[in-house]
């Protein structure tokens, strides 16, 4: 633990940036299963938000392992580092007022709890999106053949295999991607967005 820090508040307040940025930030928390759909979908609304001349960007699990999460493994005290880090960014990204869009299975509710936390004691928005396919779904896409590996043994502590996933108790959007495509998907988070405010 670092002791001799004090923390450096800026001359810009959030109100004021808010102001001159013509937007709020958020954070928008997607949760679910590998291949449930988190990463396409929220591919997709970062590229409509653009489109509409939002400030957005995507924070993805397996793409933050290659460089600021590089030294964590799978274990489930590496998943909790995982997770507290990613909130840590993304309260920054919203706290300049960026949507965030955040991709990882997260599947502790302790570590999203924790999360949504760190946004709320800041005053920032945070928005639970569970991202929800079923087990036999999720394992017939199976795109990077996870699933496969987890079933025979070559891959340890596998969410919803070998290791738990605890899905959200009430997430603020539920999408159910066995039934919703990602242009439905899309409209779902784009709409809960428009109607309160953030676009």
């Amino acid at each position: 633990m670092a002791t001799n820090i004090v923390f450096h508040q800026g001359s810009v307040d959030l109100a004021e940036r808010a102001e001159l940025l013509q937007q709020k930030g958020i954070t928008l928390w997607f949760t679910g299963l590998s291949a449930s759909g988190k990463s396409t979908i929220a591919c997709a609304l970062e590229q409509h938000l653009l489109h509409l001349h939002k400030f957005t960007y995507r924070l993805d699990g397996d793409n933050i392992r290659f460089g600021l999460n590089k030294d964590l493994g799978f274990d489930e005290k590496s998943r909790n580092e995982n997770i507290r880090r990613i909130g840590e960014v993304s309260k920054l990204f919203a706290d300049s007022c960026c949507i965030a869009l955040t991709a990882f299975i997260s599947p502790y509710r302790a570590d999203r709890a924790v999360a949504r936390e760190l946004h709320e004691k800041a005053g920032l928005p945070f928005v639970e999106v569970f991202i929800d396919a079923p087990l036999h779904v999720v394992e017939q896409r199976d795109p990077k053949g996870l699933y496969k590996k987890a079933r025979t043994g070559e891959i340890k502590d596998f969410t919803g295999i070998s290791a738990p996933y605890e899905a959200p108790l009430s997430p603020e959007i539920h999408i159910k991607t066995d039934e919703a495509d990602v242009k439905e998907s899309v409209r779902i988070i784009t709409d809960y967005l428009s109607s309160r405010g953030f676009i």
